[in-house]
């Protein structure tokens, strides 16, 4: 029997967070139907992993203090917002739309490494930008609309929730000195606290409401995502500190096929040809960041 190698583990891995990522619509539109908002949902899902994961890190002697590395505050403002928008957006709004609209993560990240870490784009880099921004065009601009703006509260969620991706990403570059517990703590606290503010807020202001009394059916949804979410993060741990970051990159855009072939096969959205021309620009725009001029194959 051949042995598998750690490039197959690394991609078998990455394929997993992305599967995870791609399908977990499913049990959080399930949940809603149960009476519990996607905000709340992420807010408990992520507050079993931090407690969880703090625990471990506790009796086994690596909590760390965070004092000298104020970054990691920054990364879970930024990370918990990426799961208010993204999870809240799935929920409410057309995946395969939603999904699209959070993947122009490529395109903010242009501006994003200007603005964080100095680095001025190329022309290759504005081309990304510009084809994505077209295809966001073609996506945004209906028949109805003069001008090609966010039609609802999941555009606009699936849009923060793609920029504040991309800040994640560079905060990640930017801290990969820091301790790597510390940051994967930073994550799940950023999606628990992240989640309960925005839910207190969207009461306050009538955007939320108060949904069905606590039941006891929730709990394996719960269990469900608070393990799967907590297992990709480790396989996307693992996969992309084994892999070029433009390889890493490529895997988990199978994100887009996961989500895209789950929901039109469970009804959950439908496919028309502004999205089909809208969203090809987009990936290709994602496509040209991981395998355009620069890269060298690994």
């Amino acid at each position: 029997m051949g042995h598998t190698s750690p490039k197959s583990l690394a991609v078998a891995g990455l394929l997993f967070n992305a599967f995870v990522w791609g399908v977990c619509w499913w049990p959080f539109k399930q949940l809603e139907t149960q009476g519990l908002h996607p905000l709340w949902a992420t807010a408990l899902v992520y507050a079993f992993v931090f407690v969880s994961i703090a625990l471990w890190l506790w009796r086994s002697g690596q909590l760390q203090s965070w004092r000298g590395h104020p970054g990691l505050w920054l990364l879970l403002l930024a990370s918990g917002l990426t799961n208010v928008g993204f999870n809240w957006a799935v929920t409410v709004g057309d995946v395969v739309r939603v999904v699209l609209l959070f993947y122009l993560m490529p395109a903010w990240s242009v501006l994003v490494a200007w603005w964080l870490l100095g680095e001025k784009p190329t022309p290759m880099a504005l081309l990304r930008l510009v084809l994505a921004l077209g295809g966001l065009f073609i996506v945004l601009k209906t028949p109805e609309t003069p001008w090609p703006v966010p039609e609802s509260l999941a555009d606009v969620l699936a849009l923060m929730g793609g920029l504040t991706f991309a800040i994640t990403n560079a905060l990640l570059l930017k801290l990969k000195d820091t301790p790597s517990a510390s940051r994967t703590l930073a994550m799940f606290g950023g999606g628990a606290v992240m989640a309960t503010l925005a839910a207190f807020v969207g009461l306050a202001t009538g955007v939320v409401v108060v949904g069905a009394a606590p039941t006891w059916s929730w709990l394996p949804l719960v269990a469900l995502l608070s393990l799967s979410f907590l297992l990709g993060n480790l396989a996307l741990q693992y996969g992309a500190a084994r892999l070029a970051a433009h390889t890493t990159a490529l895997v988990m855009l199978s994100e887009v096929l996961f989500a895209s072939v789950s929901s039109v096969l469970l009804g959950a959205s439908s496919w028309d040809s502004r999205t089909l021309i809208g969203g090809s620009l987009i990936l290709l725009a994602a496509l040209l960041s991981i395998v355009g001029p620069g890269h060298k194959a690994k």
